[in-house]
This record gives structure tokens, C-alpha cells and sequence, in this order.
């Protein structure tokens, strides 16, 4: 079995954790292959008998791959859909981070994970992607993103005009700091942080959700993801920013922009004791009143 593993950086209270993968994937006969980047900042820390497989770019990925394990938090996950892209190898997310709503396991987890692998004992979720096209070439071979596209004024610019339409059919003109597209998985994102709602991973939506509206009547849609949405943009600025996931491009607004659902969905795995609902109470805390912590 082989195992990539992918890291944006670390900390050090994180490289015990890591020492711990490493030594439970060599005791389990998992072959690690690392991200080079990841790789020469690992090894001023920990000491390697022998230089690993590396990999710098999905093209460097061996064909037999089994998974993609993702050592951060959701940011750093977002980034394994470059690297994965159509291949269907399915991603593991060890939350190094924050919140963790798609870096789910914990990092008291990492021995429970390394045996689920080897014994199957876990549950692949498939996730949907959304597609961006463009009349211009755009974000290189991966238009594609696993929780939002965003178009968004720059700097401090004054709010954009964004003239939004549903397969060709007017919608509306959002007068806006900015305008969010979001898959079902993203809706725990961006999204929610301005006021969208939450949606089942499984649900064959997009969520599109103003940012800060100057029309204040104007809230977030849920629209079937069967539709292609697309954008006009203008403003003061002659250009504005548009984003798949942490990915950043500068346009102007000669640029035509579409999202539609990507023809391929994103393998995400969990461990078989977790799922969407657990989650929710877990991050957001449901359930748990503050007053109950309130001594007089």
C-alpha cells in the first residue's frame, strides 16, 4: 500500500503527530510518499533512514497511489483536489488546524486511522466539485474547486456590480463586496461565515450568498446544481478578483465567468464513527448551552 502525504507546514507541537505517522505507516509496511516541500522542512526535524518517494505536482504521483493524506486543516485539504484532481484516490484529512469540518480526524486518531486503512474499516464519501469557464484561460488545469468560486472586489475598492444569470435567464444584480458560489461542502465555509446556510454534503445544490450586500432584501439562494450560472461584473475598478477554493486570479470585467457541477466528484474519507451530523454538533457546538459553565 502507498500512502502520499501532503503538508502546506508545520508547527512544533505538531512534529511528535507526524513522528507518530510516520513510525505507524513503517510498522504497518504503508509506504509514505512525501511533498518535497513538506519533505525539507520535515527533515531539519526528524531523521530519515533513507530519502522517500517525493512528489512536488500531481504529475509526480505514483499510478498506485491508494490515498492522499492531507497533515493540516481545511485550507490545507482544499489543496489535495490539485493533486488528486479526476484520479478518485481518495483524501484523508488529520486536522492539524482550527476547526476541521473536512480535516476531520483528530490527531489522538492517527493510530485508529493507520489500522482502518489496513483493515478497510472506514467510509469514502464522494463530494462534489464545481467547474469554472471562462473566455480567457483561467487557473491552469485545475478549473475546478471543491468549495467555492468567488468573484470579489479588490483592495479597497468601492463594491462591484455583479449581473448574475441562471442558464441564461436574468437573476439578479448583486451591488456587493463580492459574490460566493458554493458546493454543498463549501457551505461551512465562506459561505456560512457571510450568512449562508448550511447544506447536506450529499445534496445536489450550489448555495450562492452575497458578500456584504448594499441591498439589504438580498439573501443567499440555494439553486439546483443542474444549472449554469453565469456572471457579468462591473464596478469603479477596471479589476476584480476572482478565486476557486485559496486560489486567487486577477480579471477585468471583459472577462466571462460560468460555474456549472464538475464532471468528477472529490473520494473524501472518514473513519466509520464519524459523519456529517456528528460533525456539525462537534465544531459548531450545538447543544452546548454557556450558561451551564456560568458559576455564581
Amino acid at each position: 500500500m502507498q500512502v502520499a502525504l501532503y503538508s502546506r507546514g508545520f508547527i512544533t507541537e505538531d512534529i511528535s503527530n507526524i513522528r507518530l505517522l510516520l513510525e505507524e505507516l513503517k510498522r504497518a509496511e504503508i509506504t509514505a510518499i512525501i511533498y518535497e516541500p513538506f519533505f525539507r522542512t520535515l527533515q531539519q526535524h526528524i531523521s530519515f533512514e533513507e530519502t522517500p518517494t517525493l512528489f512536488s505536482a500531481a504529475e509526480d504521483l505514483p499510478g498506485k497511489i491508494d490515498f492522499l493524506v492531507s497533515l493540516g486543516g481545511d485550507g490545507t485539504l482544499l489543496d489535495t483536489v490539485c493533486y488528486v484532481r479526476d484520479t478518485n484516490i481518495p483524501v484523508i484529512g488529520i486536522n492539524f488546524g482550527r476547526l476541521g469540518f473536512l480535516a476531520s480526524i483528530g490527531k489522538e486518531e492517527i493510530y485508529a486511522l493507520v489500522q482502518a486503512l489496513l483493515n478497510r474499516t472506514y467510509v469514502v464519501d464522494q463530494r462534489s466539485l464545481l467547474h469554472l469557464d471562462a473566455n480567457i484561460p483561467l487557473f491552469g488545469d485545475v478549473p475546478y474547486a471543491l468549495n467555492e468560486f468567488t468573484i470579489h472586489k479588490k483592495d479597497t475598492s468601492a463594491m462591484v456590480k455583479i449581473h448574475t444569470y441562471l442558464n441564461g435567464e436574468f437573476l439578479n444584480t448583486y451591488w456587493a463586496d463580492g459574490l460566493i458560489v458554493a458546493t454543498p461542502t463549501g457551505s461551512t465555509g465562506y459561505s456560512l461565515s457571510c450568512g449562508g446556510p448550511i447544506v447536506f454534503p450529499d445534496a445536489g445544490n450550489f448555495v450562492i450568498t452575497p458578500v456584504a450586500p448594499h441591498n439589504l432584501n438580498v439573501r443567499p439562494i440555494i439553486v439546483p446544481n443542474d444549472n449554469i450560472i453565469s456572471f457579468e461584473v462591473e464596478g469603479r475598478s477596471d479589476q476584480f478578483l476572482c478565486t476557486l477554493d485559496s486560489r486567487m486570479e486577477t480579471i477585468d470585467n471583459r472577462v466571462q465567468l460560468a460555474i456549472k457541477k464538475e464532471a468528477f466528484k472529490l473520494s473524501l474519507l472518514r473513519l466509520d464513527d464519524s459523519n456529517f451530523l456528528h460533525t456539525l454538533r462537534n465544531k459548531l457546538l450545538w447543544g452546548i448551552d454557556a450558561r451551564n459553565a456560568i458559576k455564581i
